[in-house]
This record gives C-alpha cells, structure tokens and sequence, in this order.
C-alpha cells in the first residue's frame, strides 16, 4: 500500500458515495488518551495492562523515595555526629561486620521483591493471547497502515493539517495526534497488533494502553491489549523511534467503542474499504 493510494481512495469514496462512512463512528467519544500541556503524571489507564504497568511505577517510586530519605537523613546524622568538633577523637576501627551485612542483604531483599512485582507485569505484556480482532499495522515513512487480518480490508492512516481537522470532528489542540483513519477496536474484547515495518525501524505506540512495540522491517512483533468496558473513547500516540525527517508528523488514532458500535463500524468498513455490500456475507474460514 503506498502513499498515492490515499487521493484514490478519497476519489473511489466519493464515486460511490461512501465517503468517510466507516471514520463516521465515535464522532461523540469523548477524547481521553491525549498529552497534556504540563502534565507530570500519566494518562488514564485504559487497559489492564496499563493499569499494571502504571501500578508498578508508583510502586518503584516509592521504593526509591524511601531509600532516597533513608540515604539523605543517614547523610545528615554522620555529619552531625562525627564532625570534628562532636567527635573530637576519631575511631580506629577499619570495618564493621554487622553494618557490612546489613547493606549488602537489604538491597538484595529489595531487589528480589522488585523482581516479584515485576516479572507478572512482564509476562503479561509479553504472553500474547488469542485475539478477539487481530490488526497487522505496517509502518512507513511517514504514515501507518492497517489491516484487519480477519476482516479482508486494510486503510492508510495519515495525520490531519489545520484545516482538515474541524471537518473530521476534531478541536485545534489535536493537531498533530489526530489522523483521517483511525483504529477502531472494541471495549472488553482482546486485540492483538501485528507490528511490522515497511522500510526504516518504526514504533507504534499507545501511552494510555500502556503498550509499546517496534516495527522492524521483515519482522512480525506482536503486542496487545483489552480496552476496558466503561473506557470507550479516542485514545492517541506516536511513532516513537526516530525515523526519518517527518517522525514527528505520523501520529497514532485508535477509538474504543462499545462492541454493538464496533459491529456497526465493520459493516461499513467492509463496504468502504473491502467493496463488500452490507448485505452479503463474509464466506467463514471454517
């Protein structure tokens, strides 16, 4: 799929008069994974595998806050107490069994249960599951496209100008997040994305999901994820490993709607990207 096949699919839209049908969907989703301007913390854990990950991330800092106290306050009672005018007569002693022990088995407990808390995290982001929708998603420079392996139809995502984003039911401050196409995947059901890369190393990448994969050429990575019932919404990204002179200008667009709504969305996909008549049904694999 290249980049000239957007103008003529705009074209073959408006020859059969299913312009922007299938993108029609969510134009009410209220927009909840987006960066904002001075944040300091992350966005809205819309996933459990986000909800994981963001979890375990408080937990180290909190762990490092601690040890942080303990070292500054630890600092602070030498100076105190063995400065030359408290401690007028230094020791002559070279070490301190206890004291050598203790340091060295406390940081290794400490470790051990970073490493319990961690590796459940791991796993979860790495065991691919069964999906409910699996998307292969291609990056190119400078653009993503998408295929719904199961569905038989695949679109380009480019990311919308100034002016095109008021027509496409987006605000001004969504320039450069916002995309023409977006991905639409269903609340409670697991989504698998194949991740590969066309031509340079790309990253695609969703903050709010908490998942991040690479997209190498002539590699297939895998990553997932299940959006949470109640979290339907429009959720961003970026590619996020530096590709090119326009790595800043390929966004990522992904609306979670309600399974009823995202059948809806299929059935107009089909027609619009695929030529298939809403009513004629796909053949089963089975």
């Amino acid at each position: 799929m290249t980049k000239t096949l957007r103008p003529l699919a705009y074209l073959a839209a408006l020859f059969t008069g299913f312009a922007a049908r299938a993108q029609d969907v969510g134009q009410d989703l209220e927009v909840i994974g987006k960066p904002t301007p001075g944040g300091m913390s992350f966005q809205p854990a819309a996933t459990d595998i986000s909800q994981a990950t963001f979890g375990l991330d408080n937990l180290l800092h909190i762990i490092s806050i601690v040890i942080a106290v303990f070292v500054a306050l630890l600092i602070v009672w030498v100076i105190v107490r063995y400065n030359k005018a408290a401690n007028k007569t230094p020791g002559t002693f070279t070490h301190n069994t206890g004291v050598e022990i203790a340091w060295t088995l406390v940081p290794i407990l400490i470790l051990v249960f970073i490493g319990a808390q961690s590796l459940p995290v791991l796993f979860k982001q790495q065991e691919i599951p069964e999906g409910d929708v699996v998307i292969k998603v291609t990056g190119y420079q400078w653009y993503w496209g998408y295929e719904y392996v199961d569905e038989d139809f695949q679109f380009s995502s480019f990311m919308l100008g100034e002016d095109e984003l008021e027509e496409n039911g987006y605000s001004q401050d969504l320039y450069k997040l916002a995309t023409d196409t977006a991905v639409v995947v269903p609340t409670g059901q697991k989504v698998v994305m194949q991740v590969t890369g066309a031509d340079v190393i790309h990253s695609w990448t969703i903050p709010a999901f908490g998942v991040k994969q690479d997209a190498v050429p002539g590699r297939l990575a895998e990553l997932w994820f299940t959006v949470e019932p109640g979290m339907e919404g429009v959720y961003f990204g970026q590619c996020s490993e530096l590709c090119g002179k326009d790595h800043a200008y390929m966004p990522i667009t992904v609306k979670a709607v309600t399974p009823e709504d995202y059948e809806a969305w299929l059935e107009g996909a089909r027609e619009e990207y695929a030529g298939i008549p809403a009513s004629v049904k796909v053949a089963s694999a089975e």
